[in-house]
């Protein structure tokens, strides 16, 4: 087994109906969660994720517990296999599941912040609307003049860097639709996002204290393992710092490129998607060199878990 294995732990947009459930049925520590995902949401967020209908599941306030809660079933899968990581992190909503994989913070409140992180994003969402958008064939410097060029329309920021040149920005309806507009005139590839908010912008900025307070009686731990924040793609040690960077996300962008391109220095050698779906997965491959020989996987039920465990 490698010593150098990444944990990341995917967001919103990996959501499917009947995630995770082989996972509950297999291992009593996942059924458990399941139990404290619906009793901390107070309604059947469970039944959600195994039956739909997809159009709720998908609603922030459902979804943001949702994927979390599936996320920390395939660590529960991994730990109980005798599997943990050298380093985590997620993407975006991710970040609690890797919050708990590397010890900063239990299960039971990483569903408790998302549940709380989800209903601030929807209330912001509907008192401040906004859009985002999928830049494809430019780099960051790039997708930054032009933001710079459109944000005098309004609220406009990059929300995600992905990788090399997939990058998401975010804000308000005209901002966003005029930086379309340029990539377009520059013959490049801009696709509109079916989002229900504008995330990781300042129209999120009246969630960050009111999250802040309820982090507040939320124990943070220092971390058991390294941790890299979405934030700052760095490190943190101190848990009322963390709280911070946390908080701060909410309006920040998720460096996730400059992430994974940090793992590959330090020497990560196995990746592993620990939730549903593959859409980090896809990402790795657009960054990882092709003639590299790093290994990537996705643990998302119990085949590919067994499937992993065999191969490793």
């Amino acid at each position: 087994m490698s010593e150098k294995i990444a944990f990341l732990f995917p967001g919103q947009g990996s959501q499917s109906i009947g995630m995770g459930q082989d996972i509950i049925n297999e291992i009593s520590e996942a059924k458990e969660i399941f139990e404290q995902l619906d009793d901390i949401c107070r309604k059947p967020i469970s039944r959600l994720c195994a039956e739909g209908p997809m159009d709720e599941l998908t609603l922030t306030v459902n979804l943001q517990p949702a994927v979390t809660a599936v996320n920390l079933v395939c660590l529960a899968a991994l730990k109980k296999s005798g599997i943990s990581a050298h380093v985590s992190s997620g993407h975006s909503l991710g970040e609690y599941a890797a919050l708990t994989s590397s010890g900063v913070i239990s299960p039971y409140d990483a569903l408790r912040l998302v549940n709380r992180r989800g209903e601030l994003m929807h209330r912001e969402s509907l008192s401040h609307p906004g859009v985002m958008a999928a830049v494809l064939g430019m780099n960051i410097d790039e997708v930054a003049k032009i933001v710079e060029q459109a944000r005098d329309k309004g609220v406009l920021a990059i929300a995600n860097h992905n990788t090399a040149e997939q990058i998401v920005i975010t804000g308000e309806e005209e901002p966003v639709v005029r930086a379309v507009q340029l990539i377009k005139e520059m013959g490049k590839k801009a696709i509109p996002l079916k989002v229900s908010g504008a995330w990781h912008c300042d129209l999120m900025a009246d969630a960050v204290d009111d999250f802040r307070v309820f982090m507040e009686d939320i124990p943070f731990e220092a971390s058991k393992s390294t941790m890299l924040f979405n934030a700052t793609a760095g490190t943190e040690d101190d848990p009322e710092k963390m709280k911070d960077i946390m908080a701060n996300q909410l309006t920040s962008r998720v460096r996730w490129y400059d992430i994974i391109v940090r793992m590959m220095e330090d020497g990560i050698d196995t990746f592993v998607e620990v939730g549903p779906k593959k859409v980090l997965t896809g990402m790795l491959k657009k960054i990882i060199p092709r003639d590299s020989k790093l290994k990537v996987y996705n643990i998302e039920d119990m085949k590919s878990l067994n499937s992993f465990l065999e191969q490793n």
